[in-house]
């Protein structure tokens, strides 16, 4: 019915002249009041048509008559208002507004947005009624600068709806209409001196605007270039004026850039384009806005549960607030879950959510840290004594976390971004990455180039050239970088390896990446003699982790370390390496044996890597300029400058005795007999070593710090993965490589592949021994082949054999005493060690009599390993080649809940299901499943 009543009001329109509506207005007589009425009320209703769509969208004749009809309506009734209500006595306001808003939704509507037809469609419209968006857009304008000083009532309310018309993707329109913009800088500006109000509203509007579809890079141009030249010929606009308009540009790129990726599957660049627009907000201080996207980005790293930097995302917006009684603005509560009427109570309830988050995050530290501001408030200004109960509960939970749950320590990459395929806000940049817990570079990588298909990974880690840089491609260079620790200034004196683990991988903005080159021909003897590292610092804009697990780099540098300097280096972090390991069983002497096992017989034990015996022999390659040892008189002469050096290499030579003493009598005192020929070997090692560094550069006396703090802390729950002892079997003790910073060595990396410890000719004897409690271990072996054959592959790779030669006879078989409340392991749970090949032989065990496990908390990685001085400088191998690091992988999950494969360095593989609990103490026995290497 209404469709109806519409087509005859449309055809009695239509048969009118333009007498007819002069004679429409005469009938009104001197009524002033009811003309405006009539005019009031049409400019309504034909708006509400033009809104509502009265005949279907497909009724493409119909719509356009109706268009047609009403736009020559609109401009009979536009004449009326410049002839009756322009001069300053007979003005309305309302009727201005009301028409202007009327013809920006015609102009505006869906029906005439000819680029969105068919070309055929297009064409055919065109020709019959022609394109009646650019007719109403010139009358706007027209009508616009008719206004004369009434312009100043339309500012601002009149920028939104002026910037929509301007939108339209008609370029005559558009160059006819951005000039209107220019115009109400001047008015505002010759009313205040400024056009504040105007630049704010174009501002929040454009974003609107922008975010809803429309604008283009056209209009950038376009608006970019019709203002500057406007703005350039006005006397006192020159300067403020094109600051405004680059801004305006500025912001519009990073709201394209923004809008191009809002619905991308790739939440990584919806962040990256987010933090662009709320850095851009935050720099011209429009706070709403920017508050307005940092709870976009919030929302964003919830979905991908990145809890910690949902929670740095978070303590922005509470930065902003004061703990006062002042009232609340309402850009400052944009989320309905905030019931706060002051700025006290909404940042009082942000940093409950933050501490949730960085809780979540196990970012503790942190999580303390708000905390103790927040029990301020509750003791000394709220009097909130039982959230403050709550809240000291909470904090002592966290310190309690710090001690005794190991975090895993996420890889950082440096992530470079060349070719013009890239979007701007990535193209040719470099960026650090944080790692996502135990992914290795190369899931990484395979993350990485999921995201952009068409790029090619760069095979080297030089900068690249222009060629790559300006090509129409897509490149992408990755690679691992080693964050640079920066302790706060409180860690003035030895503090637990476990407290200052946390800032070795987090509140880091340095890092670096090293690799080896050598200077001169290589020396067969020593390999350090010449060898030279080329260390790239790069520093990013913000600290990790932060708003992004990404950020981009700033600045970079590079430096090359001497050999003398490498030594140096080396000797201090095999130190700091041995003195953090003493601490660490000196506050918990339940620490298994094994790490400090393999770490000392690595430093003592010249036939394992050498020792500090390289750097003795060091700079005797035969190059023309480094030809003498670094402790030689010669070598001195010729060098005066590395004198200081020399000396303080002498003097960590010299410290890492008693460090090796304390360990070596700590490893005495919780040896088992299986392991008694093994210490005393190293006990002899020791005492040449001894003898030796004490007779050339002194004797060192323990710090103090370590004797007073033996027995202080009676037993730890450090451990990798924290279960209770009826859940999970005995661990099985194994050999393992780590880096220097307790990173697990990881198949298939580039870097050192730990050596066993036993010789080859030891290898068959211990063997047979140990498969002599196992008759039925070849059956088992191959029922287990085709199960655990890619695990087997990676073993395979991470462990090679070498000649060590032991004074023994017989085979030296180590192993160590665990707890007795943990479940009893399969006799047959062994390493078969024989030659080069290494084979898992475990035995099918009853399903545990715990329906689901208890929850599984990471334990620590323990560092154990022989160390080379490149591998401690953060390098593996001395080929030159780029190293990277990769995680460990994940144990295998049986049929049934699969935690008690989760051994204490995560490097073996243990019966999928745990025994259950032993009705006696266990003991230990030679060739039984309790066997350490």
């Amino acid at each position: 019915l209404q469709g109806n009543f519409v087509a005859c009001m449309t055809a009695i329109l239509r048969q009118m002249e333009d007498y007819h509506y002069a004679h429409l207005i005469k009938t009104f007589g001197k009524m002033r009041t009811d003309v405006v009425d009539f005019l009031m009320e049409t400019f309504i209703m034909f708006k509400n048509l033009i809104g509502k769509n009265v005949y279907p969208f497909d009724w493409v004749i119909m719509n356009m008559m109706q268009n047609k009809v009403f736009l020559r309506a609109i401009n009979q009734y536009a004449d009326m208002l410049n002839k009756k209500f322009l001069d300053q006595a007979n003005f309305e306001l309302q009727l201005w507004n009301n028409y202007f808003h009327l013809a920006v939704a015609f102009l505006t509507q869906e029906s005439l947005q000819l680029e969105n037809f068919s070309s055929a469609k297009r064409a055919k419209i065109l020709n019959k009624y022609g394109d009646m968006r650019r007719q109403i857009g010139f009358e706007i304008r027209d009508m616009w600068y008719n206004l004369g000083q009434h312009k100043i009532k339309f500012i601002p309310e009149m920028v939104g709806p002026i910037l929509e018309m301007t939108l339209i993707p008609e370029t005559e329109l558009r160059k006819a209409t951005i000039p209107i913009f220019f115009d109400m800088m001047q008015c505002e500006f010759h009313s205040t001196r400024s056009f504040q109000m105007f630049e704010n509203e174009i501002i929040t509007k454009l974003d609107h605007e922008v975010e809803g579809g429309r604008g283009d890079e056209q209009y950038k141009v376009l608006f970019d270039k019709i203002l500057l030249e406007h703005c350039r010929k006005h006397k006192y606009l020159a300067k403020t004026g094109e600051t405004f308009v680059k801004l305006v540009v500025r912001l519009m790129e990073r709201l394209l850039d923004y809008r191009t990726i809002m619905h991308d599957e790739n939440k990584e660049n919806r962040m990256s384009c987010t933090v662009n627009v709320l850095n851009f907000y935050k720099e011209i201080e429009r706070e709403e806005m920017y508050i307005r996207y940092l709870y976009k980005l919030c929302d964003l790293h919830k979905e991908c549960d990145n809890y910690t930097e949902a929670a740095y995302t978070l303590l922005l917006h509470a930065k902003l607030l004061k703990w006062s009684e002042d009232v609340c603005a309402a850009h400052l509560t944009q989320r309905d879950g905030y019931q706060a009427t002051t700025q006290g109570q909404l940042k009082e309830q942000l940093y409950q959510e933050i501490i949730h988050y960085f809780d979540k995050g196990k970012m503790w530290e942190e999580a303390i840290a708000l905390g103790k501001e927040l029990a301020e408030q509750y003791e000394n200004e709220m009097f909130d004594y039982e959230q403050l109960s709550e809240l000291l509960k909470k904090q002592a939970q966290f310190y309690e976390n710090i001690v005794k749950v190991i975090r895993p320590k996420p890889d950082y990459f440096a992530v470079g971004y060349y070719g013009q395929g890239f979007p701007t806000f990535l193209r040719g940049k470099v960026f650090i990455y944080r790692g996502k817990e135990y992914e290795r570079r190369e899931d990484f990588e395979a993350r990485l180039l999921t995201q952009f298909p068409n790029a090619e990974k760069m095979k080297t880690t030089s900068p690249p050239g222009d060629d790559i840089k300006n090509s129409p491609g897509q490149y992408i260079q990755c690679f691992t970088v080693k964050p640079k620790l920066d302790l706060p200034p409180k860690f003035h004196r030895p503090v637990s390896e476990q407290i200052v683990s946390f800032y070795r991988v987090n509140e880091v903005q340095r890092f670096e990446y090293s690799r080896p080159i050598r200077k001169g021909e290589k020396n067969p003897d020593n390999e350090f003699a010449n060898m030279w590292i080329e260390r790239t610092i790069y520093t990013t804009a913000y600290k990790l982790p932060g708003i992004l697990r990404w950020f981009e780099v700033k600045s970079v540098f590079m430096v090359e370390v001497s050999p003398l300097e490498n030594a140096i280096e080396t000797m201090q972090l095999t130190n700091d390496k041995m003195n953090g390991m003493v601490q660490q069983h000196l506050h918990d002497p339940s620490l298994p044996i094994n790490p400090l096992s393999m770490l000392l017989n690595g430093i003592v034990d010249p036939a394992v890597m050498g020792g500090f015996a390289n750097y003795e022999k060091a700079l005797l390659s035969g190059s023309p300029c480094l030809h003498q040892a670094f402790f030689t008189e010669q070598y001195l002469q010729e060098h005066p400058e590395a004198h200081e050096k020399i000396e303080k290499l002498k003097d960590l030579i010299a410290w890492q005795i008693p460090f090796l003493a304390e360990g070596i009598r700590i490893h005495g005192d919780k040896v088992t007999e299986a392991l008694r020929p093994f210490h005393e070997r190293m006990e002899a090692c020791f005492k040449q070593l001894k003898e030796k560094v004490e007779k050339q550069y002194g004797v060192r006396t323990m710090p103090s710090s370590l004797d007073d703090r033996r027995g202080s802390r009676p037993r730890s729950m450090v451990r990798s993965f924290t279960m209770p002892s009826s859940s999970r079997p005995l661990s099985v003790a194994s050999v393992s490589s780590l880096s220097s910073d307790s990173t697990p060595s990881r198949p298939g990396s580039d870097g050192f592949a730990l050596e066993p410890l036993l010789p080859k000719k030891m290898h068959s004897r211990s063997q047979d021994k140990l498969d002599k409690d196992d008759p039925d271990k070849e059956k088992k072996d191959k029922k287990k082949e085709k199960r655990n054959s890619k695990h087997q592959e990676l073993f395979d790779k991470e462990f090679k054999p070498t000649d060590i030669s032991l004074q023994q006879s017989e085979a030296v078989i180590l192993s160590e005493t665990i707890s007795p409340l943990r479940p009893q392991r399969p006799k047959s749970q062994v390493i078969n060690v024989t030659g080069s090949e290494r084979r898992f032989s475990v035995s099918p065990s009853p399903p545990s009599s715990q329906p689901t496990p208890p929850p599984v908390t990471p334990r620590a990685k323990l560092s154990f390993s022989l160390q080379s001085s490149l591998e401690l400088n953060g390098m593996a191998g001395v080929t030159g080649m780029d190293m990277a690091e990769v995680p460990p992988p994940l144990p295998l999950k049986g049929s049934m809940a699969d935690y008690g494969n989760l051994l204490e360095n995560q490097d073996l593989i243990s019966s999928p299901t745990p025994p259950p609990p032993p009705p006696h103490q266990r003991v230990s026995q030679p060739g039984t499943g309790n066997m350490g290497f």
